[in-house]
């Protein structure tokens, strides 16, 4: 895939850094051009950065460092996001599922058909969990960090079959306006970025090289294009409490307590499903950056034992 050059965008900042130490590789299958970050050896790992104005695979860059000393990890940069394409298209639930399936599609064509323990963080746990009930026989377990889906009102989100919450006329105002990009550079310029991280992280105490990566990933050539599907609420799914709900593989839901993004209320109802495991973690919502550690050996010990043995011991 060719990216074009940054001079060609008057608001596109220098060249974008890979956001860790990966082999860089290139799929064009459902969802278009995605560039998926492979390092480390051993059993093959999928993992989902979230979405949001300023996202990329640099968002789950201690998960993969920790999990590639013993894993094959896979990383993509999902659609309109970092490395991949961010030409202005239709953004939807569709393109990020697909997106799902073309990241198991990649590791399926080196590691043959296996099922597939992945990681997801927050609103891509939603496009996860749909790929899982599309095709369950492709993933062995999911870990979802962060999810949305599970705050007050996430009872209600029993609608139409892959139906959006999108919010009518909030695209069409906000993207393709001679403002358009005036309004998106305001959104993430180096002070907006910190204030939401510092939203995300309930504290200040932030991480600083993801911020300046935020920043830079930000501001490349079609970088608007897929977070005003995002703001609009087109991604976000109507159904999702069915969708989560219909899924019979392990599951591990691990949250923090603190911050924008800690209310998780309406998470009681898997206490009674016996495939289902929740962590909570005196963190904000990106956990893994503040506890890497302790959610690691978290991880691998749900993983590590059999379904019928997830036991379902709380700890949060």
């Amino acid at each position: 895939m060719t990216l074009k050059s940054p001079q060609q965008n008057p608001d596109a900042g220098p060249p974008l850094a890979p956001p860790f130490q990966a082999e860089r590789r290139e799929t064009d299958a459902r969802a278009g051009p995605m560039t998926h970050w492979v390092t480390g050896q051993g059993t093959p790992l999928l993992v989902l950065h979230s979405i949001n104005a300023a996202a990329s695979a640099a968002e789950i860059r201690p998960i993969v460092e920790h999990a590639r000393t013993d894993r094959r990890v896979w990383a993509p940069d999902l659609p309109g996001f970092g490395f991949s394409s961010r030409r202005e298209r239709d953004y939807t639930i569709r393109l990020y599922v697909d997106a799902v399936h073309d990241a198991l599609d990649a590791i399926e064509a080196e590691h043959g058909a296996q099922p597939v323990d992945a990681i997801a963080l927050s609103l891509s746990a939603e496009f996860l969990a749909r790929a899982a009930a599309e095709r369950p026989q492709r993933l062995r377990s999911l870990t979802l960090i962060t999810p949305t889906g599970f705050s007050r009102g996430a009872e209600r989100m029993r609608g139409e079959p892959g139906a959006s919450r999108e919010v009518p006329g909030i695209h069409r105002t906000v993207s393709g306006r001679p403002w358009s990009r005036g309004l998106f550079n305001l959104l993430v310029s180096r002070p907006s970025i910190r204030f939401f991280l510092r939203k995300t992280w309930g504290s200040a105490d932030i991480d600083n090289t993801l911020a300046d990566y935020c920043h830079a990933s930000a501001h490349q050539p079609g970088a608007r294009h897929a977070p005003f599907a995002f703001l609009s609420a087109r991604l976000f799914s109507r159904d999702i409490r069915n969708v989560y709900e219909s899924l019979r593989l392990p599951v591990l839901l691990a949250h923090g307590t603190r911050g924008d993004f800690r209310d998780f209320s309406q998470a009681a109802w898997t206490h009674s499903r016996p495939n289902w495991r929740v962590q909570a973690f005196d963190t904000g919502a990106m956990l893994h950056f503040e506890q890497p550690e302790a959610f690691m050996r978290l991880w691998r010990d749900f993983i590590d034992q059999p379904p019928s043995a997830q036991g379902l011991a709380r700890k949060d």
